[in-house]
């Protein structure tokens, strides 16, 4: 007996015992209704018999429910994909291309999924009651304390700047002292709530809808907080604070390995610190820090995945550019701008900004400045560093003047972006783009030229004088040694010899 068949006649005999089987399809015989047996088949199944013969339209509504079962959606497959359940490998993998991470642990999911329905708030452990009352208590008092800083921070915006030696100056750094004092306590009041950590690794929030705190405008051209549903109510501090420890657990490490790696800092700026979370994907899928990304799939502009974690609203401006532009007749490398848009709202609720709405958006003129001109490489040439840039402007800028500074593109450069317009890098993000077998097409398909062009590494010769051939065997390379030759290496033709 096969180990198949071992395995299987456990599930087969629990069949046997169970409801009775629905009778089979006319098309099916009756062998079918067998699963895991080869003996005889039960007496509660009334067998089938088909005939040799079929008519074309059973055979059409066969073929018909044949391609309906196809179609239809897997639940056990739904249920593999799953970000809070699943333990599987690939399914985790095919979870962080599309942009969705799994939730917590694989423990943690392996115990959501067995473990029975119970609210987080009422688990029967009293050790864990009894903590719950303890931090209860703690966040009464951060609570107590929260309100009289608020107080606080009223009694003085009311005070007139004249009762201060330093006047208006004072003021507002006691003010900007005790507000961020009061988002301290804010954070501190719930960051040891079990079930606040628990509602963030779990992906569960509600948007605000207060008049303090509006909803994200979906209506804009190059904003949209709709694809993403966010870890938690992110106008709160406690929620921001945890995005911003889970980001710099990891991927503001790798971020910030890749602008050492790839030089970013010194070749296009001589400083710089990421201050936010800036994700790409392209089609859907994300694209890690420095990946080669394909021609065919950079072709469309990428989708941005944003996150601050302060509360301010601020505009900032895209700019999309290329770091390693062959420049063949100075024997160096140039640079050039991809896209650049101005003006964009950003907040600790937008989720997302997309590139490509800015062409089809009819309000499109107050934010871009240059349209997206795809990444391509000559073949030959090394890779291209194309990097994403998120920067902060004080108010907002003239689209119009950026069109006419950079509708070039060629030779653009950050740092005389960020001193002549009074920008400041926000965010940063970045890929690389190669030859491959599709960039001929795709450049051709956009009316872009140097297909054709191939790069050819030249050779450096040295400019040391050669040096004369030591040793045993340069010694013995003459005639009068030929009975050695076949004990020793021939390092160059001798003269005489044969």
């Amino acid at each position: 007996m096969s180990r198949c068949q071992q395995v299987a006649r456990p599930i087969a005999r629990c069949l046997r015992q169970g409801a009775p089987v629905q009778a089979a399809a006319p098309s099916i015989s009756s062998a079918a209704a067998r699963f895991f047996s080869n003996s005889t088949s039960r007496r509660d199944v009334e067998p089938t018999t088909t005939s040799s013969s079929s008519t074309p339209a059973t055979d059409a509504q066969a073929a018909q429910d044949l391609g309906n079962a196809t179609n239809a959606p897997n639940p056990l497959k739904e249920q593999w994909l799953d970000p809070n359940t699943t333990t599987l490998l690939w399914a985790e993998r095919k979870l962080l291309k599309q942009g969705t991470d799994p939730i917590g642990s694989r423990r943690r999911r392996a115990a959501v999924r067995q473990s029975p329905n119970i609210p987080f708030e009422q688990l029967p452990y009293h050790a864990f009651q009894e903590a719950r009352k303890i931090l209860a208590d703690d966040r009464a008092e951060k609570l107590e304390a929260i309100k009289e800083t608020a107080e606080e921070i009223r009694k003085l915006e009311a005070r007139p700047a004249d009762v201060y030696r330093a006047g208006e100056h004072h003021k507002q750094k006691k003010l900007s002292s005790l507000r961020r004092h009061l988002e301290y306590l804010k954070v501190q009041a719930d960051i040891n709530d079990p079930a606040v950590l628990r509602k963030f690794e779990d992906g569960h929030g509600e948007l605000p809808t207060t008049a303090e705190t509006p909803p994200p405008q979906t209506g804009t051209n190059l904003t949209d907080a709709r694809t993403i549903a966010p870890p938690g109510d992110m106008s709160k501090p406690i929620y921001r604070y945890f995005a911003e420890q889970k980001w710099r657990g990891m991927a503001y490490k790798i971020l910030a390995q890749r602008v050492s790696q790839f030089h970013i800092v010194p070749d296009v700026l001589s400083r710089f610190d990421p201050k936010m979370d800036l994700q790409l994907s392209f089609h859907g899928y994300r694209v890690d820090p420095g990946e080669i990304v394909d021609s065919l799939v950079s072709e469309v502009p990428p989708n941005l995945r944003v996150q601050v974690f302060d509360d301010r609203e601020r505009l900032v401006s895209v700019v999309v550019m290329d770091s390693d532009v062959p420049d063949a007749q100075n024997d160096a490398f140039g640079r050039r701008l991809h896209f650049m848009a101005a003006n964009v709202p950003l907040s600790c609720l937008t989720k997302n900004i997309s590139l490509r709405r800015v062409a089809a958006g009819s309000g499109a003129g107050d934010q871009l400045a240059v349209p997206w001109l795809l990444p391509f490489s000559q073949e030959g040439a090394p890779y291209h560093r194309i990097s994403v840039w998120l920067l902060e402007q004080d108010g907002r800028l003239d689209v119009e003047k950026l069109k006419q500074a950079y509708a070039k593109r060629d030779g653009f450069q950050l740092q005389a972006f960020r001193a002549n317009f009074g920008v400041k890098p926000f965010g940063f993000n970045m890929f690389r783009s190669v030859w491959d077998e599709g960039t001929a097409k795709v450049m051709e398909r956009n009316g872009i030229p140097g297909a054709d062009v191939i790069f050819r590494r030249k050779r450096v010769h040295s400019l040391k004088a050669p040096k004369k051939a030591r040793g045993w065997e340069a010694k013995r390379q003459g005639p009068k040694y030929r009975h050695l030759w076949k004990y020793t290496k021939r390092i160059g033709k001798m003269s005489g010899g044969r």
